[in-house]
């Protein structure tokens, strides 16, 4: 199995406020195991985290995360939603060399 880094994306967008932290983190769950959406089995979802809308989707296989990553337009859906949220997907892996290359090259 691929490291968890690995297998995880970024969601940015996340409804921020509108239901309680553990429904919005089941809607991001089923969102992300659905077919329609290229999704996979989910081995774990992250929200609340410390940025606002942002949440971590780890699958239990880095394909997942490919197929994901390669749908256009990924919308959060779900009855207890007044309309369709845009979500941005994108690798945490990516996001993490990012800032670690940030606090190396930049002197604090």
């Amino acid at each position: 199995q691929a490291a968890k880094s690995a297998r995880t994306v970024v969601i940015t967008g996340v409804p921020d406020g509108l239901l309680h932290d553990d429904v919005m983190t089941d809607i991001l769950m089923i969102h992300f195991q659905m077919s329609k959406n290229n999704g996979g089995d989910v081995e774990e979802v992250v929200y609340p985290t410390m940025n606002k809308g942002v949440a971590y989707v780890t699958f239990e296989d880095q394909e997942v995360v490919e197929s994901v990553l390669k749908k256009d337009e990924h919308r959060l859906e779900d009855k207890r939603l007044s309309r369709y949220y845009p979500l941005k997907v994108t690798r945490y892996c990516e996001n993490v060399s990012a800032f670690i290359i940030y606090l190396v090259v930049l002197p604090l």
